[in-house]
């Protein structure tokens, strides 16, 4: 189905009134309806899913691979393949992606970072490299919409 691979089942969850303190670390799939306050970090080396309700609320760096957010980040987000913002989001902190899917109401206050393919070493090294032969100053990542 449009490449799209089957979601791990949700195998833990943080329910509505519970409050964690420190950090998180979960395998395959995570819900979260209550407070975490730290960071929330999925097993590298699996797909994983991270579900934070719209009672739930997280006040730390978050990483997993699909993160669907409908209540309240207070910190950095990445989601390695798809971040989905439902209509009452609201992250304050700065978002890094795959691919996203946000509704409308969903607000971020921070910066939306795609994290796009880098180009390739061995031909772009000359056009790297200044004609004086210095350090080059870093440049912003650009999406290409002219390619086909």
């Amino acid at each position: 189905m449009l490449g799209i691979k089957r979601q791990p089942a949700t195998r833990s969850v943080i329910g509505a009134g519970m409050r964690v303190q420190g950090p998180c670390t979960f395998q395959d799939g995570l819900q979260i309806d209550g407070t975490v306050l730290g960071d929330v970090t999925a097993d590298a080396g699996q797909s994983s899913v991270l579900v934070i309700g719209e009672t739930g609320s997280v006040e730390g760096a978050i990483s997993a691979d699909h993160v669907v957010i409908a209540g309240a980040v207070v910190g950095p987000v990445l989601a390695r393949e798809l971040l989905e913002l439902q209509s009452k989001a609201r992250v304050q902190g700065d978002v890094r992606y795959k691919a996203l899917e946000m509704a409308q109401g969903a607000v971020i206050a921070g910066q939306l970072q795609p994290q796009l393919t880098p180009p390739s070493a061995a031909g772009d090294a000359a056009a790297s490299t200044p004609r004086d032969g210095g350090p080059r100053e870093p440049t912003e990542p650009t999406l290409d919409l002219d390619r086909p």
